[in-house]
């Protein structure tokens, strides 16, 4: 596998880098330092929208006839590495990484061309109506009843664990319109409208304080049958599409953990252990080397979806393959962390860790997040699918077992 970029790309690299320095302020800086986990505070996450969509490069990864930017795929793996090695903010992921492909692939002319504009400027805010209680990563077994009545259907039950949906005005979510059948011949895909009446949002606190998720009730609520994507009842086919965006669609997030790993290297070279530091730990080395392979061995996943999608093809279920490993190795990372700040780990500074603050850190000011992104991630090998789910895909997908 040739994986030289080629010196054509290198003015490519350097108007990114110039690109970010110049747009890049200390506030957008510390609000992805801060941030727990996936999810960025809204308000930063929908400034540095702004600023990518002026600059035309709000989505690298859309075909440019709908508004990406017509890079080739080593142009936006550059961007992917650039922008994580300078710590700028993650875009949020349901609108441009989820919903827009999905309907770039599945959605009518007239879906097309009214959201799409919409997901681009950041006028409309998605989250993913996926998971219920009972149901979790099991999708075929949901059960929030949607009931026909002339050119609406009609919307009983609640979604879980949906991210966001606190600042969301659409939801993208699936529904059991028809249960006589197999599971999956009754779920249709929907769109809607998060300020339609009988939709109610509750919060759901982490382990660490942060409030990212929610329980969302619907209680009545009459959605137009246009907004469903493809056909009733056959709403399977296109989850799964945009499940294969979710849990690999994308490619560069290896560089974000190449960051993670050095910034774990720094915490421990500041933590003493005996006559020298943490880092020259015989038992903590090993780790970092293990941790290491982990990365390298991503990286090269990483790069045979990326020559799938230079042929034009979808993810598919390698999507899972670099699901499962991703999430292995954030929740490793973070673990790392946690032991590198050693007892300050523990140390409660919510005021420390907020943009902006002139509260001084317990500790190295790096480590400040380790405990909050470690309660965070713990939910990276449940979200999009379990990691047992990914490998049951692997297993019948890939390995033809």
């Amino acid at each position: 596998m040739n994986i030289d970029f080629g010196a054509k790309y290198e003015p490519f690299r350097e108007e990114i880098r110039q690109f970010l320095d110049d747009n890049l302020t200390d506030e957008l800086r510390d609000a992805q330092r801060f941030c727990p986990g996936i999810f960025l505070d809204y308000e930063y996450n929908i400034e540095w929208h702004k600023i990518l969509f002026k600059q035309g490069w709000v989505a690298p990864a859309w075909p440019k006839e709908y508004g990406g930017t017509g890079w080739d795929l080593m142009e936006k793996y550059i961007w992917s590495t650039e922008t994580s090695l300078a710590n700028a903010p993650h875009t949020a992921p349901m609108g441009l990484g989820m919903c827009g492909p999905m309907l770039i692939g599945c959605g009518s002319d007239k879906q097309k061309t009214e959201l799409l504009p919409r997901i681009l400027s950041g006028e409309d805010y998605w989250c993913q109506g996926y998971s219920e209680p009972g149901s979790g990563s099991d999708l075929a077994s949901l059960k929030l009843k949607a009931t026909s009545e002339g050119d609406f259907l009609r919307l009983n039950g609640s979604k879980i664990w949906t991210s966001h949906a606190h600042y969301a005005n659409k939801m993208f979510l699936l529904v059991r319109t028809e249960d006589s059948q197999k599971p999956q011949h009754g779920i249709t895909f929907l769109l809607l409208d998060m300020d339609s009446p009988g939709i109610r949002v509750e919060p759901i606190l982490f382990a660490c304080g942060t409030h990212e998720v929610n329980q969302v009730f619907f209680d009545d609520v009459s959605v137009p049958k246009s907004n469903m994507v493809g056909m009733e009842n056959e709403g399977w086919k296109v989850a799964k599409y945009l499940l294969e965006f979710e849990r690999g669609g994308s490619t560069g997030s290896n560089a974000a953990q190449q960051v993670g790993l050095r910034r774990v290297k720094n915490l421990a070279s500041l933590t003493p252990k005996g006559e020298g530091s943490l880092l020259e730990d015989t038992s903590f080395q090993r780790k970092l080397n293990e941790t290491e392979i982990q990365l390298e061995s991503i990286q090269y996943t990483e790069f045979r979806l990326m020559a799938a999608l230079a042929k034009g093809e979808s993810p598919g279920p390698e999507s899972s393959v670099l699901k499962t490993l991703s999430a292995d190795i954030q929740q490793q990372l973070t673990e790392l962390s946690v032991e590198a700040v050693a007892e300050f780990a523990a140390a409660h500074q919510p005021g420390a860790r907020t943009v902006g603050t002139d509260t001084a850190s317990i500790g190295n000011d790096d480590g400040k997040m380790a405990f909050t992104q470690y309660f965070n991630l713990r939910a990276s090998s449940i979200a999009g699918g379990t990691n047992e789910v990914q490998k049951n895909i692997i297993a019948k997908m890939v390995l033809g077992l």
